[in-house]
């Protein structure tokens, strides 16, 4: 059996323990505050934490959406805005959620000034689970990069026999240096 197979094979069990965990802790929080507080403002401060969720959510939603649509228009590659707006759809999801961890995850993705972090932990841990499946993302960023220039040269090619109506494949041959 090969390793990402095996790797594959603890996903699941670890996803549940993680939902269960996350769970079990929203639980306890819960009940620590409403018991500090009491149960009426507990949930004043949750359904508050939802109402400034799907705010946040909508108005960073927006911005995200512009950004995106506007990295399309201009050609350019919009890694950085997609990770956003993904990042903005997850916060706004879990600050729409009840619970005081998941608000605070919320936060972290949604606000504009900690997005940044969010997006770079994620693309490290993604890098990271790239290396170790023997991808090379130097080699995809050069490739997407605005500034990549390939030196060459352009060769005339022959046109094809009159009548036949068909021209052979043009065919690109180089060398790729680091």
């Amino acid at each position: 059996m090969t390793a990402p197979r095996r790797a594959r094979r603890w996903l699941l069990p670890l996803l549940v323990a993680g939902f269960v965990l996350v769970s079990v802790a929203e639980v306890w929080l819960l009940t620590t505050v409403g018991t500090r507080i009491g149960v009426l403002p507990t949930l004043a401060i949750l359904l508050a934490e939802a109402v400034l969720g799907t705010w946040l959510m909508l108005r960073e939603g927006g911005k995200a959406w512009r950004a995106l649509v506007d990295a399309y228009e201009t050609g350019r590659m919009p890694s950085g805005q997609l990770a956003d707006a993904a990042l903005v759809l997850v916060g706004g999801l879990m600050l729409i959620l009840p619970g005081f961890f998941t608000d605070l995850v919320g936060l972290v993705c949604l606000l504009p000034w900690t997005r940044p972090l969010a997006r770079r932990l994620i693309g490290l841990v993604v890098a990271r689970h790239a290396a170790r499946q023997g991808l090379d993302l130097g080699v995809m960023r050069a490739r997407f990069s605005p500034d990549t220039v390939v030196r060459g040269e352009t060769v005339e090619q022959p046109d094809a026999a009159p009548g036949t109506g068909t021209q052979e494949p043009r065919v690109i041959s180089g060398e790729i240096e680091d």
